[in-house]
């Protein structure tokens, strides 16, 4: 006898980030799995400035057959000093290559091309900026700003740190001040103290880093770019608002504000960022969420949107690719015998101790 073909799922992946991305590259390659991406921008792009790729990201890249459409800098080596005083306080790694897939220092705008390329045509729909979200007895009705509604079997909530899909759950959060920016590494290169590789400038509330983010072998010198970010606390009852946009634009004056007593290189590089270069994000921070998952088996967090911390150790992107690969092997596994609700468990029961474990790690560094 024929083996029995499993019923259609519909998914609806909410976010076309890396976790969206990953996850409907993983899902499409499933029989009878219908992937919709909805992503609220008008245009696919990757807002910030650079992403850390390291060995476990390179994996997950590796397996949805992107990896060879990703490379930067290495950043195998990490200077570490004092912001105020400019000492070094550690160093760490080498420069010397063990793995064909080092950690590197890459544009975000490369991984998202990367990713964007290999997911199949048509299942990427723009400008689609998730209102609301009601549970069915079968399925849950998705409704959108301009409009338009869908049905889902199962939604995928990959739509970042401030994510919709698992606000109603967490409303409450921390902020602080985030300016991240690109520019030409040419206009730092004579700055002492500024290095070609990973450097980390602490401060009492916040810190200076900065890294090349092209690899040199592929990346003419005049088109080399040098990553900033800046970070500093934010008494949240002094915010702009309750709730800062993502990649808002932020003046040189407000971001230099933050660094006036860091060593003249730091403050040095800040004055080489041109106005309207710097974008300003925020991140936050709220309580562990105990499952991933919710609406019996209908809804699925992923990425950022299910570790709501302040910053995710550099392995933002690593941790969402493998969130979706993970779902992806778990509701092939569980097609034809337990279905979506066992897929989900399964899911859940593998990611929820792995950052329980991250969210300890990060309490136990504040």
């Amino acid at each position: 006898m024929p083996s029995a073909s499993p019923p259609l799922l519909r998914v609806a992946i909410i976010g076309g980030g890396p976790g969206g991305l990953g996850s409907a590259i993983a899902l499409s390659a499933l029989p009878n799995v219908e992937v919709t991406v909805y992503e609220q921008a008008k245009e696919l792009r990757e807002i910030g400035a650079g992403i850390q790729i390291g060995f476990n990201c390179w994996k997950v890249l590796v397996l949805l057959g992107a990896a060879d459409r990703v490379n930067g800098h290495s950043t195998t080596e990490v200077i570490h000093l004092n912001g105020v005083t400019g000492d070094v306080l550690k160093t760490t790694g080498s420069q010397k290559p063990l793995e064909k897939y080092q950690p590197q220092r890459v544009r975000r705008t490369r991984l998202q091309a990367a990713l964007k390329s290999t997911v199949p045509e048509g299942i990427l729909k723009l400008n689609k900026r998730l209102s609301s979200l009601e549970d069915l007895d079968v399925g849950v009705k998705i409704k959108f700003n301009d409009g338009t509604e869908t049905i889902a079997d199962l939604v995928i909530g990959a739509d970042g740190i401030r994510s919709v899909v698992r606000e109603h759950l967490f409303p409450n959060h921390t902020i602080r001040f985030t300016g991240k920016a690109l520019i030409p590494a040419s206009s730092v290169s004579h700055i002492p103290g500024i290095h070609g590789i990973n450097t980390w400038w602490h401060g009492h509330a916040g810190h200076f880093y900065g890294c090349p983010v092209d690899d040199p072998a592929e990346i003419a010198e005049e088109d080399r770019k040098f990553e900033i970010a800046a970070r500093s606390v934010i008494d949240p009852s002094k915010a702009i608002s309750k709730r800062f946009s993502w990649g808002v634009p932020a003046t040189k004056e407000r971001v230099e504000s933050f660094f006036t007593d860091y060593y003249p290189s730091v403050r040095e590089t800040l004055s080489k960022v041109p106005e309207g270069q710097w974008k300003e994000f925020s991140a936050f921070a709220g309580p562990r969420l105990e499952k991933l998952t919710g609406w019996d088996g209908k809804i699925v967090l992923i990425g950022d949107a299910s570790h709501p911390l302040s910053g995710a150790f550099g392995s933002g992107a690593a941790f969402a690719l493998q969130d979706g690969w993970v779902l992806a092997k778990a509701i092939e596994h569980t097609r034809l015998d337990g279905g979506l609700s066992a897929a989900l468990e399964i899911f859940d029961s593998i990611r929820s101790p792995y950052y329980l474990r991250m969210q300890d790690t990060h309490m136990s560094a504040i």
